[in-house]
């Protein structure tokens, strides 16, 4: 599976923006797409996840209600609807597929098998 992520930039505190990964190649061997970010100086965090079949998600506590992670099956995309944007959401996002059909472990980075380049987002406060 390749998948390319996009949708980033700089917004001020407050803002809006929406990432999408776009998934190609084996796309039928993936049950969990999901969303990492990192910071400079941070390890990668889990952001969010979903079910390919169910649209089933899962989120970090940080960003609950603010962000809304969702899948078109026919676009073979998930995006990332980012509101309320604050100063510590800064960080390159990473989207990434895993075989793994259990949201329980969607949270850790190996369990993916595939991971998309970063796209940078910045928000100012």
């Amino acid at each position: 599976v390749q998948l390319q992520a996009s949708g980033g930039g700089l917004v001020q505190a407050g803002g809006s923006l929406r990432l999408s990964c776009a998934a190609s190649g084996h796309t039928l061997s993936y049950e969990i797409m999901g969303w990492f970010r990192q910071a400079p100086g941070k390890e990668r965090e889990f952001v969010a996840a979903v079910t390919w079949r169910l649209g089933t998600t899962l989120y970090v506590d940080s960003v609950k209600d603010r962000f809304t992670i969702s899948r078109d099956k026919v676009q073979n995309t998930v995006y990332l609807q980012m509101n309320s944007l604050k100063a510590e959401d800064t960080g390159a996002y990473y989207c990434a597929s895993s075989s793994l059909i259990s949201l329980s472990r969607s949270l850790y980075p190996d369990s993916y098998q595939s991971w998309g380049q970063g796209t940078q987002v910045t928000v100012s406060s």
